[in-house]
């Protein structure tokens, strides 16, 4: 099955960054495909999207300054089936990428892919502020996972990511 390719650019204001991508997503070429994940429709409820985008046009959204990569490439059933030697090599990538690209803010979706990348054993929702970044001048925000499994309640996902919301449009 072939990766799903990252949209990302100098610039961008948000990168967001899953574990991997889904079977689904695999298939269709685009992040977040799986019809039972909400990501898409966190990202509008929260404001950060004018409107409910669709998989299909998930770079598009690099015009919004949003961008999109993986801790791996590889797409899986679940984040389980990640093997560790997949996980090394995904940090040093990553890592590789926000330094190179350096947005404004890596939101890490899920706080299993943010202590993964950073090898912190635990994170608050939200910004990671009393923490020396991985990839200096590039700010960590942790926000829940979309995947249709979590139990949080959606009006609570939506409040975090609200969060950064606020944050990327606090000169408005």
């Amino acid at each position: 099955m072939e990766e799903v390719p990252d949209h990302l650019d100098h610039g961008l204001q948000i990168v967001f960054i899953g574990f991997n991508p889904s079977l689904r997503s695999g298939e269709l070429g685009h992040h977040y495909a799986n019809p039972r994940n909400n990501f898409w429709r966190i990202l509008e409820q929260s404001g950060l999207t004018p409107r409910l985008y669709d998989a299909s046009e998930d770079g598009e959204l690099l015009k919004l300054g949003h961008g999109f990569t993986n801790i791996v490439a590889r797409p899986t059933r679940g984040a389980e089936d990640i093997t560790r030697e997949e996980y090394a090599k995904g940090r040093e990538l990553l890592r590789a990428k926000l330094t190179l690209y350096r947005p404004e803010v890596a939101c890490f979706v899920g706080k299993g892919v943010y202590t993964e990348f950073s090898r912190k054993p635990k994170a608050d929702w939200g910004f990671q502020e009393h923490i020396e970044p991985v990839v200096d001048g590039v700010r960590e925000f942790v926000a829940p996972s979309s995947s249709g499994l979590v139990r949080m309640p959606m009006p609570e996902i939506v409040a975090i990511y609200r969060r950064l919301y606020d944050f990327t449009h606090k000169e408005d």
